[in-house]
Parts: C-alpha cells; structure tokens; sequence
C-alpha cells in the first residue's frame, strides 16, 4: 500500500536548510495497522503529510496504492487523495459553521453526493452520532468532535487512513472510542498510519516505527 524509497524533505529556513526527512525507506503493506513513534520534531507529521499527498519531497520515490504520486502535479494528488485516503487530525479541523452532516458531505465530490448522504446518515448512526445530525462542532464534546471526523475519511470509502496523533486532545474514554473506530476500519480490510506519542495506541498496530532525527530508527530500538 506505501512505498517509500530513500525520501527527504528539506525546509528552506532563515537560519539555513531543515531536513525533516532524511533517506526514508518504508513500506507497509495493505490491510496492515502500523503506529509511527519519535519525540517531537522527528518528521512524523511531515511523513504523513508527504504519505497523503498533502506535500512533496524533496528527492526519493513516494508510491501509495501502486501509484508513483510524488510524479502527480497538484490536480491528480487531489483526485487522488479524495479516492485513497482518509484524513484524522488531533485538531479535528471541523468547518465550525456547517452541521455535523455538512461536515461529512464536505468530503464528498458535487456528483457523488445523493449515494453518500445516506452513506453519511448510516456511518453516523454508527458512531453514535445520529441525534447530532443538525449541530455544530461547538455544540459537540471533543470525543463527538473526533468521531465527526473520523466518519468524514471514511465517507469515500479509502483504502489508506492517515491518523496524525488523532487522541492526542481526548480523555482516556473518548480516546479508546475512537481507537475502536480505527480498529474497525483495519478489520474491515483497511489499512491505517496512525503517528502517536502514546504507548495505549501503538500498542492498537501491528508493529511500530519510531522516527528520530527524520530517519527511521534501527527496529530493534523500538
């Protein structure tokens, strides 16, 4: 499902170049759960960034998919990214002024909308958030906050969830709620990243990589 062979990211800076990824050589395989660990700073975000094709490397190869997206120009890393891969940040990055169901549908291309409304309504009753159709994220709790979101990467049905710290501003319940949720995406056949500081969520992967200085860390270190 990802490949990444010898990928580097450089930020131009004030104070000189950043490597935030520095030769990353990965794969993970389809249907697989995997957990990304390192202290702050390592190049967990700017991995995934480049993963969803949020962003570009500087040099290597980036394929997700079967697909060489790092060749994509802007416009095919957005058809892409719509087909392949669901987003979940820890800041949930919820539309404040649009409903819990407009939230969701904002997913979704103009054509496809009709079938995924109701796509949408069922998701949503499974999350437990079928009475909460018509509210906005300030009326949610931030364990329905991420739920919202959740239900969002998962409308158009990818194959590829990308889960930046996703309980990172949650309580201990609400956390293991939502780790459920990605647990259930990965036996449905799905794959899922999941970037973590937090032992309770790799413990959820199949195995974990930890990142330090933007190079992935010798295995038997982890």
């Amino acid at each position: 499902m990802i490949q990444l062979e010898n990928v580097s990211k450089v930020y131009s800076t004030a104070k000189g170049p950043v490597h935030a990824l520095d030769g990353v050589g990965l794969e993970v395989a389809e249907g697989e759960y995997v957990a990304v660990r390192g202290p702050s700073g390592c190049g967990k975000s700017t991995l995934l960034t480049i993963i969803g094709t949020l962003g570009t490397p500087t040099s290597g190869i980036v394929r997700v998919a079967g697909q060489d997206v790092g060749s994509m120009n802007s416009a095919g890393r957005a058809s892409f990214r719509a087909r392949q891969i669901g987003f979940v940040f820890q800041t949930f990055r919820l539309l404040p002024y649009l409903t819990v169901m407009g939230n969701v549908m904002a997913a979704v291309a103009v054509g496809e909308a009709p079938a995924a409304r109701q796509r949408a309504a069922e998701i949503l009753e499974k999350f437990q958030l079928g009475h909460r159709l018509t509210h906005r994220p300030g009326e949610l709790s931030t364990g329905e906050c991420q739920r919202v979101a959740i239900a969002r990467a998962m409308i158009n049905r990818p194959k590829l969830i990308l889960a930046d710290e996703p309980t990172g501003n949650l309580d201990p319940q609400n956390a293991a709620g939502v780790l459920d949720l990605l647990d259930a995406f990965h036996q449905q056949g799905g794959t899922v990243l999941l970037v973590t500081h937090e032992e309770e969520a790799a413990a959820r992967a199949d195995r974990t990589i930890s990142l330090r200085n933007g190079r992935v860390a010798d295995p038997s270190a982890v």
